[in-house]
């Protein structure tokens, strides 16, 4: 369910939005691509795989128990995965690779703010081998100590496997932390541990030490420290997109992936500033791109803060469309 806001907002950032470049074909992993499936009109969750490189998991905004593994070389899907043993969903949001090997996928959405009283995890180990299948998933009930809410965010700490929501609200909202283990045949019971901006997903990077959390409009990244953000986050730059809804790292952690709703929407790169590539040196200038690949943004500078300025003039060009058409409803 979405505003009908957003809906301008969305709306008018893709006519906003330069044309992209076409997609190269056999690129290397983890940059920029297009999500080919026309099935996937409303990728609302990204995470990179850790037993098969390139490969990103994503799923729709939806109620089929389906999950999709997304090759970042060709933008193609390498593999449908159906989940038993679990109900209907209602709002699958989030989605996150644990320590264990485990895909974890967040059936959290609650776009009436507290209209249900529980919401649901589910969780089952990452295939070894990519192709279309039907994966056995356990379901855990999970329940906020403060009261039914929405949320869009679900992150699984990569060293200590503990999970944690972040809630959805536009005035902000909360960090919450599940117990230690998650149980299959009890309530779950995840309590606020810290307060966050208008968020709709956020990821650990690979070591643990940092948070990304991201918005409509803006991202931030935080140190981690004792299970709490260490600090106010620092600004990193996302992308404009026309309803932002994902992001993760890459498996090495130095570059971020965000993703958005839409058929054959596409997934961006942005590289983290000062971070360490696999060799442990801290990264330079992006790698070389396939000829005609697409260019990623910038992690800091006019690219990071030109997108925020274009999506809240967006914002409020579509503000101002919503309330010219409610005066022609009433004149009418």
């Amino acid at each position: 369910m979405r505003s009908a806001l957003c809906a301008l907002g969305a709306a008018a950032a893709l006519a906003l939005l330069p044309a992209g470049h076409a997609r190269a074909q056999g690129q290397e992993p983890d940059r920029d691509f297009t999500i080919e499936d026309a099935r996937i009109t409303e990728s609302s969750g990204l995470a990179a795989s850790r037993a098969h490189p390139g490969i990103y998991w994503t799923h729709n905004d939806q109620d089929a128990p389906l999950v999709y593994g997304i090759d970042s070389r060709t933008g193609k899907t390498v593999a449908t995965l159906t989940m038993a043993g679990v109900g209907t969903p209602r709002d699958m949001e989030a989605i996150a690779v644990g320590p264990d090997g485990d895909i974890y996928v967040g059936d959290i959405g609650d776009n009436l703010d507290g209209s249900w009283d529980h919401v649901w995890i589910y969780r089952f180990p990452e295939p070894k081998t990519l192709g279309d299948q039907t994966v056995r998933a356990k379901q855990y009930v999970v329940k906020y100590a403060d009261g039914a809410r929405n949320a869009e965010a679900l992150m699984v700490h990569p060293k200590t496997g503990r999970v944690y929501i972040a809630s959805k609200n536009e005035d902000g909202g909360g960090l919450y932390a599940g117990p230690e283990r998650l149980s299959p045949s009890g309530t779950n019971v995840f309590r606020r541990v810290g307060e966050v901006p208008w968020v709709t997903d956020g990821a650990f990077s690979p070591d643990g030490d940092r948070l990304v959390l991201r918005g409509y409009f803006t991202a931030k990244e935080y140190a981690w420290k004792d299970g709490r953000l260490g600090d106010e986050g620092t600004a990193v730059g996302a992308p404009f997109q026309g309803q932002a809804e994902s992001v993760t790292y890459t498996p090495d952690g130095s570059a971020f992936m965000f993703g958005s709703e839409g058929r054959g929407s596409r997934v961006v790169r942005v590289e983290r500033a000062g971070s360490s590539g696999p060799s442990g040196s801290p990264s330079g200038p992006p790698a070389p791109r396939t000829p005609g690949a697409p260019k990623s943004p910038t992690a800091q500078g006019e690219g990071g803060q030109g997108s925020a300025t274009t999506g809240f003039l967006v914002l409020a060009g579509a503000t101002v469309l919503v309330l010219g058409a409610k005066r022609l409803l009433r004149r009418g």
